[in-house]
């Protein structure tokens, strides 16, 4: 079975921290920025002129047409684990992006930048407890760690036709390198141990297509119709993978290198739909699926873990992938000469989701609630963007994990007027 025992003792040199990141190509990084994140991740049909919006690559036109813009965000994860009567606990930070975007020409633009796509990190150990075993073998010790990320660089651009229908386009670039290890200790001098491990160094050209439609509705207000398609991104690189004897008795080692060969990122469909009143409400709802049940990762070396159906222990699956979101934002007054408070962006969210393994066929589902706010830094639309998400994942049913979080986000908005002909000398 899946343990705790020893969960979380360095979990702050990790990227991101769960036992769940055992399988595939780890924990899947929250969509989107700072300010995509306080409102639950939605973004599919989000567009704002003061804020990069990395989800739908639509969007990039929704700008001042003279305007630089870039985003930088940190993600700070906090984590308490369950599983019967243990309870451990993880701290990690980490980058969640970063994003320039600058006009092209007319009512087309373009945005490049890099963000995480998924990050492995656990170290977990456990003891037998058969009697049977320790009668025959002695103590008998299982633990295993692994850390590594995948990150995905990007580059998009996007146009407007008649001023209502945008459409958007994304080349996508993973890479990154990741490390499984696992190991099988005796008391018993006359058993030799084992210890297996992989060392994966991926790369995955992908694409991303979007389309947005604005419909006005009265003076003020609008609704907004938003829908993305991520293609299956093809694994290459190497998967070095060694197997190691090791006692009183001879050892052996046997390292060897592959390629990745039929293993790849599942594609994903988004749909969303948004109601904007001036630049005051803005509210949002989106949808994706991602089926991940044909991307080989079920039998492939380094991707499927170490655990191993029919021998009482838990094994991992490939499923399909869900999540709804949604999310609003509400400005007082954008405007306001007097309180600086009501020149604050406030937005708040929720969200459900169903992640692309399961654990002994039970699916892996989290839920939580966001709040966060901009706090506008003037000239121009400059500001700090703060985000808390506090949720859960798993339960602790058929002696599986439950995972309680509290993440807490920042993002730096930074805009300027680069592209503006002087008009006197």
């Amino acid at each position: 079975m899946l343990a705790l025992s020893s969960l979380g003792l360095n979990a702050q040199t990790y990227g991101s921290y769960t036992p769940y990141s055992l399988f595939g190509v780890g924990d899947l990084a929250a969509p989107g920025t700072a300010y995509n994140k306080s409102m639950a991740g939605v973004g599919i049909a989000g567009r704002s002129n003061r804020f990069l919006n990395p989800i739908n690559p639509a969007s990039v036109t929704a700008r001042d047409s003279l305007a630089f813009m870039a985003d930088f965000s940190l993600l700070q994860d906090n984590k308490i684990f369950q599983q019967g009567d243990m309870t451990s606990a993880s701290n990690t930070m980490n980058m969640s992006g970063c994003i320039i975007s600058f006009p092209i020409w007319r009512s087309s633009a373009m945005m490049i930048g890099i963000m995480p796509y998924s990050d492995i990190g656990y170290g977990y150990s456990y003891i037998f407890d058969d009697p049977d075993i320790i009668g025959n073998a002695g103590n008998v010790a299982y633990s295993a760690s692994g850390k590594g990320s995948l990150y995905q660089a990007f580059a998009a651009a996007g146009v407007t036709f008649w001023r209502r229908l945008s459409l958007g386009a994304e080349f996508i670039y993973h890479f990154g390198k990741l490390e499984k290890s696992f190991s099988e200790t005796f008391s018993n001098a006359s058993y030799n141990g084992a210890s297996n491990g992989h060392t994966m160094q991926l790369t995955a050209p992908a694409g991303k297509f979007g389309v947005q439609y604005e419909q006005p509705i009265g003076a003020r207000s609008s609704i907004i119709l938003g829908a993305t398609y991520r293609t299956e991104a093809k694994l290459n690189g190497d998967v070095t993978s060694y197997r190691l004897s090791t006692g009183t008795a001879a050892s052996d080692t046997l390292d060897f290198k592959s390629g990745v060969p039929n293993v790849s990122l599942a594609s994903e469909i988004g749909v969303g739909v948004s109601y904007r009143y001036g630049d005051k409400l803005m509210i949002e709802a989106d949808y994706t699926r991602s089926d991940w049940r044909n991307s080989g990762m079920n039998t492939r070396d380094g991707f499927c873990g170490n655990i191993i159906g029919g021998t009482g222990r838990s094994v991992f699956s490939t499923s399909v992938s869900e999540a709804w979101r949604a999310g609003v934002e509400y400005v007082p007054a954008r405007n306001d000469i007097r309180y600086y408070y009501r020149k604050i962006a406030y937005r708040a969210g929720v969200y459900y989701k169903n992640d692309y393994y399961m654990l002994d066929d039970n699916k892996i589902s989290a839920y939580g609630i966001t709040l966060g706010a901009t706090l506008p830094i003037f000239p121009g639309y400059n500001g700090i963007t703060l985000g808390m998400d506090f949720g859960q994942r798993g339960s602790m049913k058929n002696n599986m994990i439950r995972e309680t979080y509290i993440n807490f986000s920042i993002g730096v908005n930074l805009f300027d007027i680069w592209f503006q002909k002087h008009q006197y000398q």
